[in-house]
């Protein structure tokens, strides 16, 4: 006798694998997409929040400045392999939160080329990144320098008066600002391109 119940899948069942189905295309997609938005989101979680020690970037002075005073260190390195000398001006600064201070530092190229470089940053400790703010400053862009230049780079900065409400802040005296100088990939020019050669008719 042949059977002749019906075996094409349910309804409900189908409807079922088409939703599961349908949830792990969303939940694929939500991960590629958070892979690629994972670096600029972790940028602006650490300016947002000062996260790691990362600073804040403002346009103008805080217009509220207060008594008490704070020592502002700052420290000065450079990637392994890049040829640059590069120190504060001077080591430490006394400001007043909510001063705005400009300070500088020195860069020699002491190499016989043309190189480009971009300088990482963040404050010690890392809590206070949320209250530091740079309205100017030269890690904001890729320097390019020529052999043997000298510049002096400034940083325009202030502490933010909202640093008093916050308790943990309470025995703090002394900020370390810190820069980091990396090597940027680009074409290095040589000293001085050679001259075409003429030939000269006889």
């Amino acid at each position: 006798m042949t059977d002749t119940k019906n075996t094409a899948p349910a309804p409900r069942k189908v409807k079922r694998d088409t939703i599961i189905a349908a949830t792990c295309g969303v939940v694929v997609a939500g991960m590629v997409g958070a892979a690629f938005a994972s670096v600029p989101l972790y940028n602006w979680f650490c300016r947002t929040t000062g996260f790691g020690g990362t600073t804040q970037v403002s346009e103008a002075a805080p217009g509220q400045v207060l008594d008490r005073t704070l020592t502002v260190r700052f420290d000065s390195n450079v990637a392994p392999g890049l040829p640059w000398r590069f120190v504060p001006e001077q080591n430490t600064v006394q400001v007043r939160i909510g001063e705005v201070k400009t300070v500088y530092y020195k860069v020699i190229n002491m190499a016989a080329r043309e190189i480009t470089a971009q300088a990482g940053y963040n404050v010690t400790p890392p809590t206070v990144g949320l209250y530091f703010h740079k309205i100017n400053c030269f890690c904001f862009t890729e320097q390019t320098m020529k052999p043997g230049e000298t510049r002096d780079m400034a940083v325009v900065f202030y502490v933010d008066p909202s640093l008093v409400k916050d308790s943990d802040q309470d025995p703090l005296n002394t900020i370390t600002l810190s820069y980091t100088f990396f090597p940027v990939d680009a074409p290095q020019k040589p000293v001085a391109d050679a001259e075409p050669k003429t030939s000269k008719k006889l």
